[in-house]
Formats: structure tokens, C-alpha cells, sequence
């Protein structure tokens, strides 16, 4: 095990765009939550009727425990810029034949798919760190008392880390199979944004809301819309709360399948 995060390590290291798109993560990340969080002070520190009648429905989605709902949901929405490192990490070894030297160099086809697997969930940790502090910062900027509460949704962090695990795997099948960098995150991306979208939203009116049960969906309906939403749809939000065990449950299952297809297919497959 030692060996594969070496030499991952040593892949990594002058990896340059490795290292811009970690960054460009690392802003983007706050960013989106900064945004948002601006939107809610400009409202809350209006004088008006329909500031006050906002803030009524509202509340304060920033403050402790809510904070860790509200923080993983909008950080969600930019899952797609670690997919991009993801997805270029496993085209590069076909497109550079480091695959081939590997296994060349000793390593089995299962160790060559764990080193892989490594990545994936190195990525993805560093992405549910970077969660983790924003959502200790602005709840702790927005909460009176911290002592009390801070501790009460803290598992919006495992939730969020298995959702980023989750789709990085997604993005890294698209990337295993197709080999091809700009093709693979082409494609990945025109289902991120465009393709998957749509079809939700049209299940959700012409097919019994199947659409709940796509790939980027399932793991999606672990972090429902935070809880100042439920103003506006308390029955719809309660329900999407007592769906997190299935959906968790189904996005444990569905990510084991993605790992275990890729092990099945990189066992058979030509180098």
C-alpha cells in the first residue's frame, strides 16, 4: 500500500495542473458559500416590510446546527471542478502509457485500480476538509453560542464526504472508459449540468420522479435544500429528510458497483 501512494505521490508532484485545479478548487468552494451568505446579510440587514418578512420565512440557514446543512448543499453544486482532476489523472496514464509501466514495473491490474481508488478518495478528502472549515467559519460567525449546538448535524460532513466520493467515482468511470481526456470530460460535464438535470425534471412530472434514482441524483438526495425551504414546502422537505437513510444507502451501494465494474473491466480489458 506504501508503494502505490509513493508513486502516486511522485504522479502527482509535478503535476501542474494537479496542483491549478486544487487551488482553483479551494477558491471556488468558499466562494459559492461566500456568495450566498453575502445575499442572506444584504437581507437580513435591510429595514423593510419585505426584508423582515424574508428573514421571518428564512431565519439564519449560516448559524450553528444548520450551518453544516446549508454549507454542504451549495458546496455540492461544484463537485464537477475535483471531477475534472479525477478524470484527467486516469486519462493521462493511457494517454502518457503509465499504466502499461506499472504493471511493467510489477504492480497486478488490482493494484494498478486500487492506486486509483486512492486518488479518488485522497480528492475527495481534501474537498470534505475544505467543507468542513467553511462550515466551522460561517457557523461560527452566525452562532451566539456555539457550545451548545454545534454538534447536532454533524453528520452533514460523512454525508457530504461519501456524496463527493460518490460522483469523483462516476467521473472516473467516464474517464476509465473512455480514455480519451477531453472526450471523458466533455461528456461527464454535458451530464453533470445539462443532461441529468433535465431528465429529473421531467421525471418528476412524466415518470413517478424516477429521475430521483439517476447516478448523480441518488447521491444528490443525501443533502436535501436546507431547512429554510421547508417555509415554503414543509411536507416536500420532510419527506427529503426521511429519504437521506435510503438514498445514503443506495449511493453506498451504486458506488460499490462503479469500483467493482472498473476492477471487472480493467482485469479484461487489453492495456
Amino acid at each position: 500500500m506504501n508503494n502505490l501512494i509513493k508513486t502516486e505521490w511522485l504522479k502527482i508532484k509535478y503535476y501542474r495542473a494537479f496542483w491549478l485545479l486544487l487551488g482553483i478548487t479551494a477558491l471556488s468552494y468558499p466562494g459559492i458559500n461566500y456568495m450566498f451568505y453575502s445575499l442572506y446579510q444584504k437581507i437580513s440587514e435591510g429595514k423593510g416590510q419585505a426584508n423582515q418578512a424574508a428573514m421571518f420565512f428564512i431565519g439564519n440557514p449560516f448559524s450553528f446546527p444548520e450551518a453544516w446543512h446549508t454549507v454542504s448543499y451549495f458546496s455540492s453544486y461544484f463537485v464537477f471542478i475535483p471531477a475534472v482532476v479525477v478524470i484527467m489523472f486516469i486519462t493521462n496514464e493511457y494517454t502518457f502509457k503509465t499504466h502499461r509501466q506499472n504493471i511493467i514495473d510489477g504492480w497486478s491490474r488490482n493494484q494498478f485500480m486500487t492506486s486509483k481508488l486512492i486518488d479518488v478518495a485522497i480528492i475527495s478528502a481534501i474537498v470534505t476538509i475544505l467543507f468542513t472549515i467553511i462550515a466551522l467559519v460561517v457557523g461560527v460567525i452566525n452562532t451566539n453560542d456555539v457550545s451548545g449546538n454545534i454538534m447536532d448535524m454533524i453528520y452533514y460532513i460523512g454525508l457530504f464526504a461519501l456524496q463527493t466520493f460518490s460522483q469523483l467515482s462516476l467521473a472516473f468511470m467516464v474517464g476509465f472508459l473512455v480514455r480519451k481526456a477531453f472526450i471523458s470530460l466533455g461528456i461527464f460535464l454535458f451530464y453533470f449540468i445539462i443532461l441529468e438535470p433535465i431528465l429529473v425534471k421531467v421525471a418528476a412530472f412524466k415518470f413517478y420522479d424516477l429521475g430521483r434514482f439517476l447516478p448523480l441524483a441518488i447521491s444528490d438526495r443525501m443533502i436535501p435544500v436546507p431547512a429554510f425551504f421547508a417555509k415554503f414546502g414543509k411536507e416536500a422537505y420532510d419527506k427529503n429528510i426521511s429519504d437521506i437513510p435510503l438514498f445514503t444507502l443506495l449511493t453506498i451501494l451504486l458506488t460499490i458497483l462503479i469500483w467493482f465494474l472498473c476492477y471487472k473491466i480493467n482485469n479484461k480489458r487489453d492495456l
